[in-house]
């Protein structure tokens, strides 16, 4: 039964949206108990998405309706969501986010790597998987020092490498920095299900896997081999980046695997001297995809030098500059990609078969 207590904290979170789950707090179920009285609340919520980057504007919104004196805990719950064509889920990893983009040079691993860096700071257990085989740039990303090779466990198992509090792999740990990769589509392969198969990945919410650009033999292994729970298509505004932009929506949608926004990368530039904004490659490239395929426009990037010389030096912005604007931007893309995981998973619950035994 419920207390009297409850049901006016419930009316109380009722009067709160949240932007992210697209419904108010009391229909969300985030509050999980309740004790004290009015004006000396203490509230323990419980969130399906990590939003630590909230935590004080949730306090806030909270206190205005209940009394400053309300006392609040907020923890999360990160639930794993089902891949496609019911693959069971990978060891250590609750959640696989595929980071994709149509064509080259767009700022996809960029975007891959400050993307898992924003969902740790807003309270996940978070990894990376490099999927570009021939052109690895994650560990130079996150800093690792050449020849740091992962720790072996067994002739078939090996440690991810951790920086920067992210768990990663790349093949570039595996070789020589100058060693190319000759090798056709079937090897590639190959190799992609060894680095996510045999990493010891360690309780992991969300893997992002940063994908090689085009719709090739790594796509297709992925959509074969591999529960993807969601995808994020990066792209610029210029024309030729949308178009093969839409191949990539495209693909996921073929593989049946939901497409969970698109983030416009380079969207403005700004000039240093003056400060003036122009949108060199376009505009409103992003938005347009976004309605043209019934998915989120997750958020925009400008073209911005500092990004690009943080990410080379292996320090990415929302690392070097955490209470930037930017990081705040790629937190907010987070935040937005988890809690439509959420927001899929509710429309879409797994079907359970009834199985009913009768005599004849």
């Amino acid at each position: 039964m419920t207390s009297p207590e409850q049901v006016q904290v419930e009316a109380a979170l009722a009067q709160i949206q949240d932007p992210y789950l697209k419904e108010d707090l009391n229909s969300a179920g985030v509050l999980k108990a309740v004790s004290g009285e009015a004006g000396q609340w203490q509230l323990s919520l419980e969130f399906p998405y990590p939003c630590a980057g909230r935590k004080a504007e949730l306090e806030a919104q909270i206190r205005e309706q209940l009394g400053e004196n309300t006392q609040i805990e907020l923890s999360y719950a990160i639930a794993a969501h089902e891949g496609q064509s019911h693959m069971p889920n990978m060891a250590g990893v609750k959640n696989i986010v595929a980071v994709a983009s149509g064509k080259g040079g767009v700022g996809k691993s960029t975007t891959t790597v400050n993307l898992a860096l924003a969902m740790a700071a807003e309270g996940a257990k978070v990894g990376i998987m490099d999927a570009d085989i021939y052109g690895p740039s994650q560990g130079l990303m996150l800093g690792v020092v050449e020849g740091h090779r992962p720790e072996p466990v067994s002739e078939n198992a090996m440690k991810p490498i951790t920086a920067l509090g992210i768990q990663s792999m790349s093949m570039s740990y595996l070789i020589e920095e100058n060693t190319p990769m000759v090798w056709r589509g079937p090897m590639v392969s190959g190799a992609l299900q060894q680095l996510l198969t045999q990493t010891l990945w360690e309780d992991l919410d969300y893997l992002f896997i940063d994908m090689p650009p085009g719709t090739g033999d790594v796509q297709l292994t992925l959509s074969q081999k591999v529960p993807v729970a969601g995808s994020v298509i990066v792209t610029t505004p210029q024309d030729i980046a949308l178009l093969d932009a839409k191949k990539g929506v495209e693909m996921f949608r073929k593989v049946d695997i939901p497409v969970l926004g698109v983030v416009e990368n380079m969207s403005t530039h700004i000039c240093s001297n003056c400060g003036h904004t122009e949108h060199i490659f376009g505009e409103g490239g992003g938005a347009r995809i976004s309605e043209q395929y019934d998915t989120e426009l997750l958020g925009s990037l400008p073209l911005s030098l500092s990004i690009r010389e943080q990410t080379d030096a292996g320090k990415p912005t929302v690392a070097n500059e955490p209470d930037g604007a930017v990081a705040a931007v790629y937190r907010d893309i987070a935040r937005k990609v988890a809690a439509e995981l959420v927001i899929r998973d509710r429309r879409n619950p797994v079907q359970i078969p009834t199985i009913s035994i009768q005599n004849d």
